[in-house]
């Protein structure tokens, strides 16, 4: 059995891994930065062997190289450069009760976050989990993995694709083998995510191992409408991504990622997440035998699902066109609500919706909800991303932010305690019954 942490000012951990150090931080307990497992470029993961020294797990993990969203910094109130960039970014942090006791097995949560497959990282402001472990007594382990050329296109000389899907896997085991000397039940682990994150954990569902390494998922608006059909254009962006080797250095890796990106223009829709899991490259199977192998997993893995009614209106300010038709009198507000409707409904609602279908119909137990929360008179709505406030990170990085600009921290946050709840109350395997809802947030009924 692993030894128990020593809380006073450094906390000692014994995994199977090797000893691991961490830290007090107010409410609860973390060990930060702590490698799962290592890649050469563009080869795919192994775990990273164990150690017998002390590992100090202090410093957040960094971000893979990415570039900069202005846009959405704005937004959502994120600093580019925040965490240093790494091409050895196959990191996780894991958050913990500042309680813990002796003994305990707490449900795990496994955050993977979102991004578009090519920005992000576990360890940004607002994907800290610490109101939602403090709470609700839960672990929480956010996992960094490799993003954009890194880690999602295949090439036709033969380069892999899905390497980030790949991380996310060994992290997954690292959790299984590891999380118990943290306070985890490697038997209650939850595989949470939002946007590509969810639209991963969905695939980590189409592989053989996923019973074995997680029993439930939250998939918060993954774009599933936009999954099918990409072949075509993968192989387009494969063909100008061969100048890439692995020499290039990591920045002009970057940058020409927004070229190979450039490619996907003329694939229509497809083109608004131009990277992502690519069928028929492992982990994955064949286009289509997808649905076959989520049916096979789906009695094993209970899922919440669900998307925000107002997905698009997140891209609104981004586009002049719809800025002047919402100014337009008396019709254009209206003109504005039908195509977020639509693009809600092509991309996350009608693919939504069927997914949970299909993994009721093959055996699984699914729910499935919609958020309709959103800040008092503010041009985003209940956009795509409205759900990350409500769930992670604190008032020091969401307070007055562009997306819930004119609601009170405390409303905010209020809300956001009971959906917390909901999403914690679902890890430790409660019935969440026939229907609910959290009261001007969301609704949800089994499927």
């Amino acid at each position: 059995m692993p030894t128990e942490p020593t809380l006073n000012s450094t906390l000692l951990f014994n995994p199977p891994c090797g000893p691991v150090t961490g830290w007090r931080d107010g409410d609860v307990l973390r060990a930060t930065g702590i490698p799962y497992a290592r890649a050469p470029r563009f080869q795919a993961p192994a775990p990273v062997a164990d150690w017998t020294s002390d590992y100090a797990a202090t410093a957040l993990a960094p971000a893979c190289p990415q570039g900069p969203v202005p846009f959405l910094d704005d937004v959502l109130g994120t600093t580019y450069g925040e965490l240093p960039g790494s091409e050895d970014c196959q990191n996780l942090s894991i958050t913990m009760p500042g309680d813990l006791q002796p003994g305990e097995r707490l449900p795990v949560m496994v955050w993977i976050h979102g991004g578009s497959y090519t920005t992000g990282s576990g360890d940004l402001a607002i994907f800290d989990p610490a109101r939602l472990v403090s709470e609700n007594r839960v672990v929480v382990v956010t996992v960094t993995y490799r993003l954009g050329l890194f880690g999602f296109l295949a090439t036709p000389a033969g380069r892999p694709g899905n390497l980030g899907l790949l991380d996310q896997l060994e992290a997954f085991r690292w959790v299984q083998r590891n999380i118990g000397a943290f306070g985890g039940d490697p038997g209650r682990v939850t595989a949470f995510g939002q946007s590509a994150g969810g639209d991963a954990i969905a695939h980590l569902m189409a592989t053989p191992d996923a019973p074995g390494l997680f029993q439930r998922a939250i998939i918060q608006s993954a774009p599933l409408g936009i999954a099918l059909g990409r072949a075509r254009m993968n192989h387009a962006m494969g063909i100008a991504a061969e100048t890439v080797t692995e020499e290039t250095p990591a920045m002009e890796v970057v940058e020409r990622e927004a070229q190979v990106a450039q490619v996907a223009r003329k694939f229509g829709m497809l083109a608004a997440m131009p990277f992502g899991t690519q069928y028929g490259h492992d982990p994955l199977p064949e286009e289509d035998a997808i649905e076959a192998a989520w049916d096979r997993t789906a009695p094993a893995i209970d899922v919440l699902i669900g998307h925000t009614t107002e997905e698009a209106r997140l891209f609104l300010p981004r586009s002049p066109w719809l800025m002047r038709l919402a100014a337009v009198p008396l019709v254009g507000a209206t003109a504005v609500r039908a195509i977020d409707w639509v693009v809600t409904e092509t991309v996350y609602g009608r693919a939504t919706r069927r997914f949970a279908r299909r993994h009721a119909k093959a055996g699984g137990r699914a729910h499935r909800y919609v958020l309709d929360w959103h800040a008092p008179g503010n041009i985003f709505g209940a956009a795509h991303t409205i759900d990350l406030p409500l769930l992670l990170g604190t008032r020091k990085t969401w307070d007055g932010v562009g997306l819930i600009n004119g609601a009170r921290w405390e409303d905010v946050d209020s809300t956001g305690r009971s959906v917390r709840a909901l999403w914690a109350g679902f890890a430790r395997g409660d019935d969440l019954g026939e229907a609910g809802a959290v009261d001007g947030a969301l609704r949800y009924r089994r499927v």
